[in-house]
């Protein structure tokens, strides 16, 4: 029986429910490993139940945060062609150089947009700032997939955009726990680690003030254990 699906399990003398816990390979970090219960499955699950996983198809990332940069990991991953959207050239160095993606599209850049048109099978689209959806739209082949992971305020788009070329705009929030222990070992398997910054507990009011200015690349992840010796 798989580990993770057993009813009860034993750590140090104490019974768990199974089915509420997830087991970490020990040869995967544990800091890494927080990460991935957030906003690694908040990518992984849509990218697998829209097939997403098929070497040599393209994928658009739109937002290069947190929910991105996994995105982007597990695209690469998956052996996706990978192109990361963003309003920011100061991302560019970071998609390409640090998370290898294979093309970096500014998206204020009208002839940038234009240039990359019907040139994409799937979109995970991670913005939560409001921004246009038609541009996007226009970017995916036919029978294209766009996967909605992040919150902006309003949602709208021409239904032309999903008419012409048959495409499909879909939402996802997070993933099951068959799901989410299946991306930890894909992970674990493919060497597949968020981009983290460690921190220790009397750090986070400072962490809190950097992420609201958006100086973290890509997730804060406080070290309990060290901090309660």
């Amino acid at each position: 029986m798989d580990w993770a699906s057993e009813e009860m399990m034993s750590f140090n003398d104490h019974l768990y429910d199974g089915r509420y816990c997830y087991r970490i390979p020990d040869d995967y970090p544990l800091a890494s490993a927080a990460p991935l219960l957030c906003a690694g499955i908040t990518v992984y699950s849509p990218m697998m139940r829209h097939k997403m996983n098929q070497p040599g198809k393209s994928l658009g990332v739109i937002g290069l945060g947190g929910l991105g940069h996994m995105a982007v990991k597990f695209g690469k991953a998956f052996g996706l062609h990978v192109t990361v959207f963003s309003t920011s050239m100061s991302k560019k160095e970071e998609a390409l150089n640090l998370l290898k993606a294979n093309k970096f599209v500014l998206s204020s850049d009208p002839e940038q947009m234009q240039a990359a048109g019907k040139s994409l099978d799937f979109i995970i689209d991670t913005a939560s700032g409001d921004h246009p959806f038609d541009p996007y739209m226009s970017l995916l082949k036919t029978y294209g997939v766009l996967v909605l992971v992040g919150f902006p305020s309003e949602v709208k788009f021409y239904p032309a955009s999903l008419n012409i070329g048959m495409k499909t705009v879909s939402g996802s929030v997070t993933g099951g726990t068959r799901e989410t222990q299946e991306m930890i070992n894909f992970c674990a398997a493919h060497k597949v680690y968020p981009e983290i910054e460690v921190i220790p507990i009397q750090y986070v009011n400072e962490a809190l003030e950097r992420v609201i200015k958006r100086d973290v690349k890509y997730r804060f992840v406080i070290d309990i254990e060290n901090t309660m010796k």
